[in-house]
């Protein structure tokens, strides 16, 4: 199918045009482990990467190969490497990437589990140099000869800080330095990160590209903008073939097959029938978002509301450059003397829970849950406030969703007076 047709479309047609068993539209569920060949000299060539084909469930199957294939088609990459979650493929391409000395450039403002994940690195003998990222000045004032990547997210949870995402990738390529970006908030219906130079994409599959809450999944595609004959810890044995493909080779087998953490087919299955409507999912998601995040900068027990769309978010004009919209990620603080308990038990419609781009509209508060862990003052540093309430926008009606929000804060209201 040409690639001028909408990626909705693309997204929809993909299995079927690739061929799929007993003329399905989408690929089946392959439960198999293992995959047998009929000679010996088949199954060498497959095991040596001479030909296609599977070897051991723990490195994929059909199933999850199918969705690579579409993860890779929506970020114009070059190839997919599936996880059993978002952690799990952050985490297995560093330590397939990485060697101690090595020295790493990230955002200060992570995801928690990302932060406490680069705290185990140190640990591991590698240097992280955590740094305000929105401003790429302070990304080139930290790298050093031993810099090996730079990792940053494009839409910060929870504070939804937007790193210079474009300056960054200029001065990564310019340098020769890895590019990891997590695109996790923006998916590629808002934004491709190959459009700033990023030489690897991070998904948690978990989030807005499932939608339902059903699965968790990860996943790595690379670019193909990385020259990865020119990176120092690619093994021989993984030096087959075009250098563009040196590197993900390497993530599939010293991260995905040596790291174990496997997405299995039943979730690939879920997270590839989910994505199909991945496009009209965060365009009402988004358009809730930006409503509500309006609504909540006139309310008088909100002190701050953190979403792009707003005109009063610091990096409201690069987010409109960048993305094609502005994400269902918003966060937002109470006045002092108000309980974010107060608020959150008030709600009837939003959901208490930790999780983020589900259909169903989540708001967690952020303090006392998920960045508990990481103390006081680390929070301070990131400007996590501890009345900070996170809202994964869902795609409920716009009025019932605002509705809910008004009368929650009526009743903290009544109750203060």
């Amino acid at each position: 199918m040409t690639t001028k047709k909408d990626i909705s479309t693309r997204i929809l047609h993909a299995d079927r045009l690739g061929g799929v068993e007993h003329g399905a539209v989408l690929k089946p569920l392959h439960i198999a482990t293992a995959y047998g060949y009929a000679t010996a000299a088949e199954l060498t060539a497959v095991f040596q990467g001479e030909k296609s084909g599977h070897v051991y469930g723990r490195q994929g199957n059909p199933t999850t190969q199918a969705l690579e294939a579409k993860l890779t088609m929506m970020e114009d990459g070059i190839g997919t490497v599936c996880f059993a979650t978002g952690m799990a493929a952050i985490c297995s391409t560093m330590m397939a990437l990485l060697r101690k000395g090595d020295h790493v450039v990230a955002s200060r403002f992570l995801f928690g589990n990302t932060a406490s994940w680069f705290n185990t690195l140190t640990q591991l003998g590698c240097d992280v140099t955590l740094v305000d990222a929105t401003d790429a000045a302070n990304v080139e004032a930290a790298l050093r000869p031993e810099t090996r990547l730079v990792f940053v997210e494009t839409i910060a949870n929870p504070r939804t800080q937007i790193a210079d995402l474009k300056a960054i990738g200029d001065i990564c390529k310019a340098k020769n330095i890895l590019y990891i970006v997590d695109s996790t908030m923006t998916t590629p219906d808002l934004f491709q990160p190959k459009s700033v130079n990023a030489t690897l994409v991070v998904h948690s599959l978990s989030k807005a590209i499932c939608g339902h809450g059903n699965a968790l999944g990860g996943s790595i595609t690379d670019t193909g903008l990385f020259d990865w004959s020119t990176y120092p810890h690619i093994l021989p044995a993984y030096k087959k073939g075009a250098p563009a493909t040196w590197g993900l080779l390497q993530i599939r087998k010293k991260g995905l097959r040596d790291m174990g953490a496997t997405l299995s087919s039943e979730h690939g299955h879920r997270i590839a029938a989910g994505m199909e409507t991945l496009r009209l999912r965060m365009a009402q998601a988004c358009s809730n978002a930006n409503a509500l995040a309006k609504f909540l900068e006139a309310q008088p027990l909100v002190s701050r509301v953190h979403h792009a769309s707003l005109a009063s978010h610091a990096q409201h004009d690069r987010a409109a450059a960048l993305f094609r919209n502005f994400g269902p990620l918003l966060s937002f603080e109470t006045v002092d003397g108000v309980d974010p308990f107060d608020v959150l038990d008030a709600l009837q419609i939003v959901i208490k829970s930790s999780h983020l781009g589900d259909n169903r509209t989540l708001a967690i508060p952020v303090a006392r849950t998920i960045f508990w862990e990481m103390g006081a003052e680390q929070r301070k540093s990131m400007d996590i406030a501890d009345s900070l309430i996170r809202v994964s926008v869902g795609i409920e009606a716009q009025a019932d969703l605002i509705a809910d929000f008004s009368q929650a804060f009526s009743r903290v209201a009544a109750a203060h007076q």
